[in-house]
């Protein structure tokens, strides 16, 4: 009998070569031509070296997760991602990795206990309120759940997902510093590139976008006025999201007992806000404003609140009753929010009540999920599917009606009321009630840039701020921990600047 023990080799190695030349066929059939049965099939190894992956490096899928919801509009823009995908489904893929990881391993990942508060409860009644839509057929279409589940899953499920995965995973005042560094370095960017693309121009990709999509919107005054959208989607997202994000930066400088820190957070917000007004978005001056107003009540403190009245009204004095500035375009366009005659600002009040006359016979609202793509041209909700929403508020009112949206400002209301009581009654140390009160006011900042714009819940806004706010919800948990940090800290600070005061009385004798 023949031996074919010596050939046996090379054929495994054939087979291996020949499944590996498979992979990556799959590989580049998924980033040139999306997602199909054969290239599911085909990356199933891939998928399990990520859940292994991520089961051993478990912070560092939720670094990930952090980085592609920040950044997820520029990589779209420039084709580093696979095209076919939907954009929620890297966050969605993230997070459910990180979900199934906790509930697998549960005993490596205690706290789940930490879930249960008002933020959870107001989340759950939204979400109940959205699965209750599927049944919704205003528009006489039939029931249609591919449709139903497109919309829910951006508008509530996500929340959802977002809420349990930083419960789970902001776990200790060290992960919460490592946070606030990585937030500050993203934005920082993002500052970085709407500077770029002012001074050195725009990338291809952006260009040709800007020019054809954008164009509208984002080259005003007859092209003598560009507004800079840096990393984000559009310049009112960037806007609204600075606005938000220097709020939570101003307070945490303001809060903070560390000198360099102190010093960090505030050159930051100086920053973003130059980024904001790059943006060119006049609602996100509104924004900061309502931020910062937010913290003159949560601080209760007088020392804090006679200066940022005195900055408020001295701010607003100037943009309203002045024309100082008006040399500068972006200051122009800014001053023109509180010009209530201005058309293009009047826009979204026009488009507002045609649709009432619509909403009348939709008390649920359209349906989630319900737009141009599915709402014929003759039926009679097809101009309510079609115009422009303009505000996340109004997106939210046309799918779901007045009784949705009454439902969805509730549970926001409660996750806010909920997080204000925390820091105004339940912490105690004031650099932590800082940080409270800066995720606090910024929710309330990008809740203000959801009703004048639609940016509430795009990328990477949801993820930021309702993961902020429930950050606040673990902020008990986590103050016995920061207080023993900030006192090594602070005391090191203190060592430091005793030597360098020794060091200079020295060098005068």
């Amino acid at each position: 009998m023949q031996d074919n023990s010596s050939t046996r080799p090379i054929e495994n190695r054939g087979r291996v070569i020949l499944l590996f030349l498979l992979f990556l066929l799959a590989l580049y059939q998924f980033y040139t031509a999306g997602y199909s049965a054969f290239t599911m099939v085909c990356l199933l190894p891939a998928v399990f070296l990520c859940v292994y992956v991520g089961f051993k490096y478990r912070m560092s899928t939720f670094w990930a997760l952090f980085f592609i919801n920040y950044f997820i509009h520029i990589l779209g823009k420039h084709s580093l991602l696979p095209p076919g995908v939907p954009t929620s489904l890297y966050n969605e893929m993230f997070e459910m990795l990180l979900l199934a990881i906790a509930i697998i391993d549960v005993r490596q990942m205690p706290h789940f206990e930490r879930a249960g508060n008002m933020m959870l409860l107001a989340l759950t009644v939204w979400c109940g309120f959205c699965t209750l839509e599927v049944l919704n057929d205003t528009c006489n279409l039939g029931i249609n759940v591919g449709a139903w589940y497109t919309g829910a899953r951006g508008m509530a499920f996500q929340l959802m997902y977002i809420f349990l995965v930083f419960t789970i995973y902001i776990s200790d005042a060290v992960i919460l510093k490592r946070y606030l560094y990585a937030w500050a370095a993203f934005a920082f960017f993002s500052v970085f590139w709407a500077w770029k693309q002012q001074y050195i121009g725009f990338t291809y990709p952006e260009e040709f976008w800007i020019n054809n999509i954008g164009y509208v919107t984002h080259i005003i005054n007859g092209g003598s006025l560009i507004r800079y959208f840096s990393t984000f989607s559009d310049a009112a997202n960037y806007g609204c999201n600075a606005a938000a994000t220097a709020t939570a930066f101003v307070i945490f400088g303001i809060t903070s007992r560390l000198t360099k820190e102190r010093i960090l957070w505030g050159v930051l917000a100086i920053l973003v806000i130059w980024g904001m007004f790059s943006s060119g978005t006049r609602t996100a001056i509104a924004c900061l404003g309502a931020g910062l107003a937010s913290y003159v009540i949560l601080s209760k403190s007088f020392k804090i609140a006679i200066p940022f009245s005195i900055m408020f009204a001295i701010v607003a004095i100037l943009l309203v009753f002045t024309n100082i500035g008006n040399g500068n375009q972006q200051i122009r366009r800014m001053r023109s929010a509180f010009n209530k005659k201005d058309a293009s600002s009047n826009v979204r009040t026009i488009n507002q009540e045609a649709m009432k006359k619509y909403i009348r016979d939709a008390p649920w609202g359209i349906g989630l999920g319900m737009g141009q793509d599915n709402v014929p041209a003759n039926n009679k909700f097809r101009k309510l599917a079609t115009i422009a929403p303009d505000s996340e508020y109004v997106f939210i009112w046309q799918r779901t009606g007045p009784i949705g949206i009454t439902v969805f400002l509730i549970a926001n209301f409660i996750i806010f009321v909920g997080g204000a009581r925390i820091v105004m009654f339940k912490i105690k140390n004031r650099s932590l009630m800082g940080i409270g009160a800066g995720f606090c006011c910024a929710f309330v900042a990008i809740h203000l840039g959801g009703y004048g714009n639609q940016v509430l819940l795009q990328y990477p806004n949801g993820l930021l701020f309702y993961g902020g706010m429930t950050i606040v919800y673990l902020l008990p948990f986590i103050e016995p921990e920061w207080n023993r940090i900030e006192e090594q800290q602070y005391a090191k600070q203190e060592e430091r600047r005793r030597l360098k005061l020794e060091k200079k009385k020295a060098s005068r004798v």
